[in-house]
């Protein structure tokens, strides 16, 4: 079989034209999907699924293992690995709860050093410090290897979608105020992930949010204190579910924030992708 390259071919509707006239019968289909992914598409700069958007951007390594450190699970949720990091999320939050770590960070800010030891689990303690570091040594790794792919990707500047559409649902890129997702997320994180069509970090976050608040009595010391039961609200508070949501809240807020302003670089990438192979060439002479 004759072996067909397009790779100096620059537009994918060459690309399917020479693929339509050289390769005869039954196997043009599957040669045409061949040319046409290893030809244009092998950089991928997003997908767009009826219930989801994902896309490969440049990050800063250091500011995702940062949310690494802080909850871990959240830096590959930021880099769009939303399975990987639920499954870490799940992780941080048994094996905390078994060795009572927040617990026990919580007694040694304080200074009762004495209660933090007696609480903290030193088994769970030392198999949490594994899983703890590979996941920071992961999310930092990734992110490298993600910004060289999402280097090559620009540069070779692939077809980008812009809706998916099935029985099911619809999608499409489009305009999204940053400010506002971030505020949303705000009022109850997980919202404004959602509103970007990111549908898997969004339920995880709202899901573990509403969880652990309930779990951490959070939203009944809120509704005594502000009825100036103050000490009844210290009461109800359980320390050791009520330290894992400050990571969530703030990182709630930033993802939502940077994964708008990345959609709207993509919606107008996308934009400028197909108006350039459409738009009629102010050049071209009229025939009349």
């Amino acid at each position: 079989m004759q072996k067909i390259t397009l790779f100096t071919v620059t537009t994918p509707s060459l690309q399917q034209s020479l693929c339509e006239q050289l390769i005869p019968g039954p196997q043009r289909c599957e040669q045409m999907n061949s040319c046409y992914l290893y030809g244009e598409n092998r950089y991928k700069r997003s997908h767009i699924t009826p219930y989801a958007i994902n896309l490969v951007q440049r990050r800063n390594p250091w500011v995702v293992t940062w949310w690494s450190a802080a909850f871990p699970g959240l830096g590959h949720m930021l880099l769009g690995k939303p399975v990987k990091g639920l499954i870490f999320l799940l992780w941080e939050v048994l094996a905390n709860m078994k060795s009572s770590l927040n617990t026990a960070i919580f007694y040694s800010f304080t200074g009762n050093f004495d209660l933090a030891r007696e609480v903290a689990d030193i088994s769970w303690l030392t198999i949490y410090a594994v899983v703890y570091i590979f996941i920071i040594w992961d999310s930092y790794h990734l992110t490298e290897k993600l910004n060289k792919v999402s280097k090559m990707a620009e540069r070779k500047r692939p077809s980008l979608q812009f809706m998916k559409i099935n029985s099911n649902g619809h999608n499409f890129l489009k305009l999204s105020n940053p400010r506002l997702t971030a505020i949303w997320s705000a009022f109850m994180p997980g919202l404004g992930h959602l509103h970007l069509q990111r549908t898997i970090t969004g339920l995880t976050i709202l899901v573990l949010w509403i969880s652990i608040a309930g779990l951490s009595h959070m939203y009944n010391a809120i509704q005594l204190t502000c009825t100036g039961s103050c000490s009844e609200a210290l009461d109800i508070l359980n320390l050791q579910w009520l330290l894992f949501l400050p990571s969530i809240f703030v990182f709630a807020i930033y993802g939502s924030y940077v994964d708008a302003v990345e959609i709207n670089k993509l919606y107008q990438a996308e934009q400028r992708s197909y108006l350039a192979e459409n738009y009629q060439n102010p050049a071209f002479d009229m025939p009349v």
